[in-house]
């Protein structure tokens, strides 16, 4: 779409896409909100699930559509690329709640079983790298099993929430998740306009997403950049600004429990991507055409996301710069992936390009 604009121009609507995606999310937070409050279903499954599928919208598109162009690397490292830069957002926004460490504030144990789900169907694709190359009708079979056990997951999401085990130390800084009164205006709207409205952002955001899938193609054939740099650091990073733009707004509204739940949901409906990707990518196995590039994110998400659970369950108080040691070791570990990326892989694309 866009392969014969100058690269100045490309830049400028890539730019302009992922604005959108930004102004879209922060409306959003609102809406997934109220749906909280009005199904009952709690912060943490609304901001897990809903929120989470609906500010992902963008990023699947971009996965889609570079797979049915048989971009195999940038539709992977799109998805798996998400995921650490969300997972990164969350010390962002522990920095904008000064209170106390935000993972202690938002205990909440369906955000730690997301956690594990997430480093569960991480593991999928590595595991599909490491045995041989089957697949059927052109699909491998992890395609099969990261959506099964993705929806396996939500069941035992909302079973954790019902019933759990287990719950977290009340301290002064403990958020609970309660519904709040809305304002009149919001009150007035039926259920049917509230879902409607939001799935007509859904549809802005699908949009947006495919504007950005195509400037990030034409960025990488254009300049010579590594499709796994544009996917981990490009087209990732503007499909991921809801993430940011509705935890930070989350936190101000001081709905905590849909702040991390949101990112660590999305994060987990992020791997819903890949089996998508996979069906459309029509010379075999994605997780195979995937290069050493696309799975050194997927080791960086797993990691992140490993500490992320750690500080939910720690629950440390206060720690360095005003945040939790587990917020300082997200953006240490995030930074230097993006070295590691930039500096020992390189940002040129090799001759073959996936």
């Amino acid at each position: 779409m866009f392969a014969d604009l100058p690269p100045a121009l490309v830049l400028g609507l890539f730019a302009a896409f992922a604005l959108v995606i930004a102004l879209v999310g922060v409306r959003m937070t609102d809406y997934a909100d109220r749906i909280a409050d009005r199904s009952g279903l709690g912060e943490a499954i609304v901001g897990g699930v809903i929120l989470g599928a609906a500010t992902s919208l963008s990023g699947t598109v971009v996965s889609v559509s570079a797979a049915m162009e048989g971009r195999a690397s940038l539709a992977f490292s799109n998805s798996i690329g998400g995921i650490a830069a969300q997972t990164a957002f969350l010390a962002l926004a522990d920095m904008a709640f000064r209170r106390a460490n935000l993972e202690h504030a938002a205990a909440e144990l369906t955000n730690v079983f997301q956690g594990i789900l997430l480093i569960f169907l991480l593991l999928l694709p590595l595991g599909a790298l490491v045995t041989p190359e089957v697949t059927w009708l052109a699909i491998h079979p992890v395609s099969f099993l990261i959506p099964t056990f993705y929806v396996a997951g939500l069941f035992i999401s909302k079973t954790v929430q019902e019933r759990p085990m287990w719950t977290p130390v009340r301290t002064r800084h403990t958020r609970t998740d309660a519904p709040e009164e809305e304002d009149a205006t919001s009150a007035r709207k039926s259920n049917a306009r509230l879902y409607g409205e939001f799935a007509l952002l859904m549809t802005i955001m699908g949009v947006a997403g495919y504007g950005i899938g195509q400037a990030g193609s034409a960025l990488s054939d254009r300049i010579g950049l590594s499709a796994s740099l544009v996917g981990a650091l490009m087209t990732a990073v503007a499909t991921s600004l809801p993430e940011l733009v509705t935890t930070l707004a989350a936190v101000r509204r001081g709905a905590l429990q849909l702040a991390v739940g949101g990112i660590i949901g999305g994060n987990t409906f992020d791997t819903l991507f890949l089996p998508l990707a996979d069906a459309a990518y029509r010379d075999g196995s994605l997780y195979h055409a995937a290069t050493s590039q696309d799975y050194f994110w997927v080791v960086t998400a797993g990691l992140m996301t490993a500490v992320l659970i750690g500080g939910l369950v720690v629950r440390e108080r206060r720690g360095p710069a005003g945040i939790g040691f587990d917020s300082s070791a997200l953006l240490v570990i995030y930074a230097g992936a993006i070295a590691v990326q930039v500096l020992a892989f390189g940002g040129v694309a090799a001759g073959s390009g996936g």
